[in-house]
């Protein structure tokens, strides 16, 4: 008897221990999932839609030729939904919700400031700012509680149309409730869908994450010209539609990759623009952390906090055809907003108060260590 007791006293010790074990390893595991989920993202956004493409290629000259060839007669009997992509039924709010964006948010440390209501009988472009690598915080998922923070706005995230021009891949970004950035998308979303939808557009474009670097703010404003220009065609539409224009500054975004800042002038600079009119986004070269480990190179950001804050909505007048004078109005009042929303926070997130936000007229290189704010397009 006192054998069998002393039997059960053991593995109840060893149970306790393998629990312990387990119960410290709890908190790396997650970590690691985390890791994972951001993985994940970038994986998808980088290789998902070349990936969808050469399958479909493959299968055409196999026995499941019939797939590629579905995809492809739905693809151009669909095309038009790259303008509409605000249809509810396109979107699920499953996808929108998945527990890998919660990962996700927590690894970057991703975090949504409200400073002022968004209302519901309203639409809105929020214009975000910095551009950075990648545009982490830049999410239609829920993960940031965007739906809590702002009841009755349904988000939207535009991007590149090249994105939507790749069977599969499309339909994941549909569901998600990603849009390309083009002026028929916008004015479908902002006048024929109802009110409350807010679409949310880096107004710097692919030229902005150029410049991105730890400790630097700098945006892409005024130094292009033309109805290319995201700035330009959001004021249009915003003027055509009557919807409302967001400032929005995520502090912290250029600090979760080191970039090489190529030098301007220089044949890598060359290329890199070159590269930029090819493919519709720059590609840079940058470094994060490893996928085990955070002291190893990989392309995992680092984890640190980005504080995506929400400014005070301007209200745009109806004008069909506005002049260029009207455009610099209203450009200059959103250059003026989005300063004044970095002073009023600035100090909030690890910046100090002397820290001021310079614009400068033509193009600045900045340099890691570099504490002040840069606005590329004009002087303040």
């Amino acid at each position: 008897m006192s054998c069998v007791s002393g039997t059960g006293s053991v593995l109840l010790s060893a149970l306790q221990s393998l629990l312990s074990v387990c119960w410290a390893w709890c908190p790396r595991l997650e970590k690691q999932v985390q890791v994972f989920s951001v993985m994940q993202s970038i994986v998808s956004f980088l290789i998902m839609g070349p990936i969808c493409s050469v399958v479909m290629l493959y299968l055409l000259w196999t026995d499941l030729w019939c797939v590629t060839a579905s995809c492809t007669i739905w693809l151009f009997y669909d095309w038009k939904t790259q303008t509409r992509q605000a249809n509810p039924g396109r979107m699920f709010s499953c996808v929108r919700n998945w527990t890998a964006w919660t990962y996700y948010r927590d690894n970057v440390r991703i975090r949504l400031i409200k400073t002022h209501n968004l209302l519901p009988n309203r639409n809105y472009i929020l214009g975000y700012h910095p551009h950075g690598i990648g545009a982490l915080s830049l999410s239609p998922t829920e993960s940031n509680g965007f739906s809590a923070k702002f009841p009755g706005i349904t988000p939207f995230v535009a991007t590149l149309a090249g994105n939507f021009h790749m069977p599969l891949a499309r339909e994941y970004l549909v569901s998600a409730g990603v849009c390309p950035v083009n002026r028929a998308t916008l004015e479908f979303i902002l006048s024929c869908n109802g009110t409350g939808n807010a679409v949310i557009i880096n107004v710097g474009g692919a030229a902005e994450s150029r410049y991105c670097t730890l400790g630097v703010h700098c945006m892409t404003l005024k130094n292009r010209k033309g109805f290319t220009d995201y700035v330009v065609l959001c004021l249009i539409v915003l003027l055509f539609t009557r919807a409302d224009l967001v400032p929005v500054y995520s502090f912290g975004e250029n600090d979760v990759y080191k970039q090489l800042i190529l030098n301007e002038g220089s044949w890598w600079r060359l290329i890199q623009r070159r590269l930029q009119k090819i493919l519709g986004f720059a590609p840079c070269v940058f470094q994060g952390r490893g996928l085990f480990s955070p002291d190893t190179w990989g392309l995992v950001p680092f984890s640190k906090p980005i504080n995506s804050v929400v400014g005070k909505p301007m209200e745009m007048p109806k004008i069909s055809s506005p002049s260029q004078e009207e455009l610099n109005h209203y450009h200059t009042m959103y250059m003026s907003s989005l300063t004044q929303l970095f002073d009023k926070h600035k100090t909030h997130f690890e910046l100090r108060e002397e820290d001021v936000l310079v614009i400068h007229c033509g193009v600045v290189i900045p340099w890691p260590g570099q504490t002040q704010a840069i606005l590329l397009g004009c002087s303040r």
